[in-house]
């Protein structure tokens, strides 16, 4: 059932800066009323509620914002009537000049015509709680707006759109299929459950533990798609980790020196490549001995490398082989630099990459190398365009599951069906976390207070 929000409120809805439009959205039961007590019809002598709430909805009209007599600004006024909004209610967007003051002056005197300032992420925490969106959708809105790459767009888009939603209360419709069948034998017991109906409740189970299973597989492809590929470059000091990271960025961002330890601390750059977002990461040099400084850079070098989705690891091609420390890791992509050199005869067997810093021979092999690494550790590029739940979601999923894997094992080990149930309460209670079905202030709080003002 729809909410109704005592107060209205209104906020900026554009980014600050100057620009040829910006917008004033104001939301409640009174946004009529403040619309009207400033705008006024171009050529019309009054202005007030009745005006702004005879105007044709979802057009714009052209008019003036007043304030005391005097003209604030020449605007384009909209209006569109609840439950038909964005947050279920009756809303006003009123399009003024992109200017800082002018912007600042029509939200000063829409505020001082009763309305309240609207809190970061207001007006989307409205129309959730109206209905008009679930969480994952709400969620969806920031994932647009700071998405980096085409790929997270897409995937934001589609969440958007309700398809993570749809999966998740798809999912929480058989686990109240099965909880329903549990409890009618509580509620009767004198219906024994036959052997045959536990088989087929233990496959259900199965069924829908599979497909959180999958859910939460994405997890990574979604944190990758909204935060990037944490790309860290390792290797020994002057193998060519920042002219690497040079390179690729396409500009002279990091020092690139002949003596060794230069870089002492990582450096963090962002570039797109072939529609993945790359976080590159510069790491000072790993190698025996070097000062108390540069030990405690090549122990920030070892952190980054657990927490890497890709490393490229850089070798001099001039130099004899080292030892391969991570051979193995399916994350580690072999770079030998430096081939416009020559070539040390020990890596004539080496799987690598070759590529030249210096003239840069061999980059776009290395970029295809790159993107065929990433899809073979997190699927193909488009994986998570359908499904890519976040961290919050990771969680709410993760102890689903594990209580339907505690109410299967009861189920096979013949508990009462009194325990089976309370199991399956729980599975469905964490999942309907994911689309909002909580009473849990403080976790919306937390995830409204990201939203930035205006949304």
């Amino acid at each position: 059932m729809p909410m109704r929000f005592l107060e209205t409120v209104a906020a900026i809805a554009t980014p600050p800066g100057q620009g040829a439009v910006a917008i004033v959205r104001v939301s409640g039961p009174d946004a009529l009323a403040v619309g009207g007590r400033v705008f006024r019809k171009r050529g019309a002598t009054g202005h007030g509620e009745a005006v702004v709430g005879a105007l044709a909805p979802r057009v714009q009209h052209f008019g003036q914002i007043w304030e005391e007599g005097a003209l604030v600004d020449e605007v384009l006024l909209t209006v569109f009537p609840g439950p038909a909004s964005f947050t279920g209610e009756d809303v006003v967007e009123i399009g003024c000049h992109g200017g800082g003051l002018v912007t600042r002056r029509v939200l000063e005197a829409v505020l001082r015509a009763g309305a309240g300032a609207a809190g970061p992420g207001e007006f989307t925490r409205r129309a959730f709680l109206n209905g008009k969106l679930d969480l994952t959708q709400a969620e969806a809105i920031m994932d647009v707006v700071l998405a980096q790459s085409d790929l997270a767009l897409r995937a934001a888009a589609r969440q958007l759109g309700g398809s993570l939603g749809e999966r998740v209360r798809g999912l929480q419709s058989q686990l109240l299929d099965l909880l329903a069948h549990l409890e009618a034998y509580i509620d009767f017991p004198e219906e024994d459950i036959a052997p045959e109906t536990g088989s087929q409740m233990q496959a259900r189970m199965g069924l829908v533990r599979g497909e959180l299973e999958k859910l939460l597989a994405t997890a990574r492809h979604g944190r990758v798609l909204r935060t990037g590929v944490r790309t860290v470059l390792s290797g020994a000091p002057n193998a060519g980790k920042s002219s690497l990271l040079n390179r690729l960025l396409g500009y002279e961002r990091a020092i690139v020196s002949p003596f060794p330890g230069t870089t002492r601390d990582t450096l963090e750059e962002v570039v797109m490549l072939r529609g993945w977002s790359l976080r590159l990461v510069d790491t000072a040099g790993l190698r025996e001995g070097g000062d108390a400084l540069e030990q405690l850079g090549m122990e920030r070098t070892r952190l980054q490398l657990e927490d890497a989705d890709l490393i490229l690891q850089v070798s001099d091609g001039q130099k004899p082989p080292e030892p391969p420390a991570a051979a193995q890791d399916p994350r580690v992509l072999h770079v030998l630099n430096k081939v416009d050199l020559g070539e040390h005869s020990g890596w004539a067997t080496t799987e690598a990459v070759r590529v030249s810093c210096l003239t840069g021979e061999g980059m776009e092999a290395l970029e295809e190398a790159i993107v065929d690494t990433l899809q073979a550790g997190l699927g193909p590029a488009d994986a998570g365009d359908e499904v890519a739940i976040n961290a919050r979601h990771q969680d709410c999923v993760r102890r689903s599951l594990a209580f339907l894997r505690a109410a299967e094992e009861a189920l096979a080990g013949g508990i009462p069906p009194e325990f089976i149930a309370e199991e399956l309460r729980a599975s469905l209670g964490a999942l309907g976390e994911v689309v909002g079905r909580t009473d849990n202030e403080d976790l919306l709080g937390r995830i409204f207070s990201s939203f930035c003002i205006g949304k």
